[in-house]
């Protein structure tokens, strides 16, 4: 099975006043997982249903390599979609629902049940082809729900928040079965969350939407050190934008000047923990919490902005016995302090 390439160009989409989508442009590679990242009404699921061909863009071309797909019927693109909501039939059994998309390519019944058995295999719900689907866990709805995608061995996959609905535990479990799976076939997958953590666990590149933009897009790894914008500094993790002045050189004591963002699990107590070179933060602290594999404390500055502090319980001796009202410094290694980019304070 070899994967194809897509071709986002200047796509645009609005209801209304409303612009969904705006002069949006992204290339995927072959093969890649590609995350579309963001909160509600960022645009990620637009943009999903437009390369599904649910929502025809008002402007821009959709390409599937060179194969122009802006205007094709949803059925004629030959892609994979796992829906959030499954959109499983219910009347059907598990076999039933898997060989559906062979059903509508007239494919042959001995070679569909085969196609199928094998689709269920690889998501690991063998013995489970005669199940009603009333029967199954969320869990396993979910499997059949990407047996039925991959059955037909397209070339590309959209999957469209396809765990919100899933407890935490089994959250986990299936991020790395749909990446396993993604290796497998080595399909061109695009999937769409709100979900920091999955989005990050799960891509090779994140593309971070907002307001109908792509705000940057990235290794997980460097969306997270080294966002772009405030925005996505403040939508990955727990972010701290702290103003220019408010923050000092460990050796030197002199102010930066730039806007910086420090993550609050990048903050040591431990100056020894940082190295010279490093920030450091001067306050009061406010409010702490214990959260088991860690401590937060909410550090308040003298400028009144309040910082957010993350300690790991093995790094965390004293954190006990702090007390609010007490006078603090926190200090940050160079390598955790970005300066964010024509960001004001």
């Amino acid at each position: 099975m070899k994967s194809l390439p897509i071709t986002i160009a200047s796509v645009s989409k609005a209801y209304g006043s409303y612009v969904a989508l705006d002069d949006v442009s992204l290339d995927i590679q072959a093969g890649e997982f590609l995350t579309l990242l963001g909160p509600s009404g960022s645009g990620k699921t637009t943009l999903l249903m437009a390369l599904a061909g649910f929502v025809r863009p008002d402007s821009g071309k959709l390409l599937l390599a060179d194969r122009d797909i802006t205007r094709l019927a949803p059925n004629k693109r030959d892609i994979g979609i796992v829906f959030q909501n499954y959109a499983l039939f219910p009347h059907m059994n598990v076999l039933a629902n898997v060989e559906y998309p062979l059903a509508l390519r007239k494919t042959p019944k001995a070679d569909a049940r085969q196609r199928a058995l094998d689709a269920l295999a690889r998501v690991k719900l063998e013995g489970l082809a005669e199940r009603n689907i009333a029967a199954l866990s969320g869990g396993q709805r979910q499997r059949v729900a990407l047996a039925r995608a991959i059955v037909f061995e397209p070339r590309v996959m959209l999957m469209d928040e396809p765990l919100s609905a899933l407890d935490r535990n089994l959250r986990e479990t299936m991020q790395y079965e749909i990446r396993r799976l993604h290796d497998d076939l080595g399909i061109t997958t695009i999937y769409v969350t709100h979900d920091q953590r999955e989005a990050l666990t799960m891509s090779d590149r994140v593309a971070v939407m907002n307001s109908g933009r792509i705000q940057q897009i990235d290794t997980p790894q460097q969306i997270y050190d080294r966002p772009s914008t405030r925005f996505v500094a403040q939508f990955m993790g727990e972010a701290n934008i702290l103003a220019p002045g408010s923050v000092r050189t460990i050796d030197g004591g002199d102010a930066f000047r730039e806007t910086l963002m420090i993550r609050a699990e990048s903050f040591h107590l431990d100056v020894k923990l940082v190295g010279r070179d490093g920030a450091a933060l001067d306050g009061m602290l406010r409010a702490k919490a214990f959260r088991g594999e860690n401590w937060l404390l909410t550090l308040a500055l003298d400028d009144g902005q309040e910082v957010l502090v993350c300690i790991p319980s093995a790094l965390a001796g004293g954190c006990a016995e702090l007390a609010a009202g007490q006078r603090l410094t926190v200090y940050a290694s160079a390598a955790k302090v970005h300066a964010i980019p024509g960001a004001t304070s």
